[in-house]
């Protein structure tokens, strides 16, 4: 990591509360000793790809433009939000969202059985990967869906794909309304096919969370212009009710937080605030996007660039990438991540970025983000310029993991977009993370702590 960049960093500010007890729960490595200063600088890759630190090596599994072995077609680009499935003997099973557009150049190919919209590009392919982190396999899990972003797990092992779009049929040339979401079961994706879960809502959908306890589903709205996203859950009819459950239906509710009609004003780590659950009067947005509708008095809870969505610790967290004064927010920050506790119906601004007055780049924020197996986070960076996958120790030092090579490849060299879906192996030995474009998969190796 350059000087100029942590300093940036650090200047900028990262604000955390004094209890990270719930945020950084959970690894299956937890109690392992850390290292202050995280795992040192990154040595630049004389391949001009991924650089790492010391005693760390990368893999390249897969890239865009190559063959499925599958033989179904090339690769489809814009690989983005990604989890990792136990296999047998050790092996795993990788899915991994595109978030093709209708002008995306490689789109999913088009398999019987699991298209939804035969005009949209994007989906989801899986790799088989052998104990040794062999690929043995790679082939399309789903297709005919738009700008498939992020997503989230299921207790019972299957994968929810979220499409980041309100864009209906007739848009764009496509013949299906599209902003569902849809289960994709990693073993057999015929079993799942491509059936769009619309009781969860449509609106453009970026992550989401199931508590493994209730079965209720979290899910965050990436919405770029006001009125700005909404956090959402879902209560299923048939909680916990296994493969192909969440297509019996449910009742969708979105978050309010009484006097704050948007989470951008709140600037202090560790203040809970009562949530609230307002029932969302019209999920297909058959009419009116969600976002837009009346929710009576009192209204509704908004935030600009909700994000990524993950349960640990009893409750569930979810990101606000940034909020801009200038684009319609109550305030600015360069991050935030937020902890909703179930239990006691509260939320907690877990852990704030920034901005110090010039400090960060704008586009520098916090987008993709997992529990690393330490415990602490990993958090993929979404901005301009080089991009970064960054580590944060529960002491709240922000430390450098992954650095893409565009600044130092030279001429000629790939420019690497976002990083993405960053995911850990079952056994925590390994990370997962995409370079978005060009489309490339990486298994990183190393001395996890």
């Amino acid at each position: 990591m350059s000087v100029s960049r942590r300093s940036l960093l650090a200047a900028g500010g990262v604000s955390f509360t004094g209890a990270l007890g719930a945020l950084f729960a959970g690894g299956p490595r937890a109690a392992a000793a850390r290292r202050a200063g995280g795992y040192g600088p990154l040595l630049p890759d004389p391949h001009g790809l991924l650089d790492l630190p010391a005693g760390f090596a990368y893999r390249v599994l897969s890239r865009a433009g190559g063959p499925l072995r599958s033989g179904e077609g090339p690769v489809p680009g814009n690989c983005d939000g990604m989890a990792a499935f136990a296999g047998p003997a050790g092996a795993v099973r990788l899915v991994r969202n595109h978030e093709n557009g209708p002008a995306a150049a490689l789109r999913v190919p088009a398999v019987p059985g699991l298209v939804y919209d035969p005009a949209a590009r994007g989906g989801c392919t899986v790799l088989g990967l052998a104990a040794d982190g062999r690929v043995t396999a790679e082939r399309v899990a789903l297709a005919g869906t738009a700008v498939n972003c992020a997503g989230g797990r299921t207790p019972w092992d299957t994968w929810l794909s979220c499409e980041e779009t309100e864009d209906r049929a007739g848009t764009s040339g496509y013949r299906e309304d599209h902003g569902w979401v849809f289960e994709v079961d990693p073993v057999d994706p015929l079993r799942s096919g491509a059936v769009p879960l619309k009781a969860m809502g449509r609106f453009a959908h970026e992550a989401l969370a199931v508590d493994p306890a209730t079965g209720i589903v979290y899910e965050t709205e990436d919405a770029f212009v006001e009125p700005f996203g909404l956090f959402y859950r879902f209560l299923p009819a048939r909680p916990l009710g296994g493969p192909g459950s969440l297509r019996a239906g449910g009742t969708l509710q979105a978050l309010r937080v009484r006097g704050v009609p948007d989470l951008s004003a709140v600037d202090e780590p560790g203040i809970e605030l009562p949530a609230e659950w307002v029932p969302v009067p019209d999920p297909a947005a058959s009419g009116t996007p969600i976002r837009f509708q009346d929710f009576g008095p009192g209204g509704i809870t908004h935030a600009q660039k909700l994000e990524g969505c993950y349960w640990g610790g009893g409750g569930v967290h979810f990101v606000s990438s940034f909020a801009r004064s200038a684009e319609g927010s109550a305030a600015d920050h360069h991050g935030q991540v937020w902890f909703h506790d179930p239990r006691r119906a509260v939320i907690r601004l877990e852990v704030l970025f920034g901005p110090a007055a010039g400090a960060v780049l704008p586009g520098d924020s916090p987008d993709n983000i997992c529990l690393a197996p330490d415990g602490g986070l990993m958090v993929c960076e979404d901005g301009g310029g080089a991009q970064y996958v960054f580590g944060v120790t529960r002491g709240g030092e922000v430390y450098p993991v992954a650095r893409n090579a565009d600044d130092i490849g030279g001429p000629g060299a790939p420019e690497w977009g976002e990083f993405a879906g960053v995911t850990f192996s079952p056994d925590g030995r390994t990370m997962y993370v995409n370079a978005y474009t060009p489309g490339t998969t990486f298994a990183v190796t190393g001395p996890w702590h």
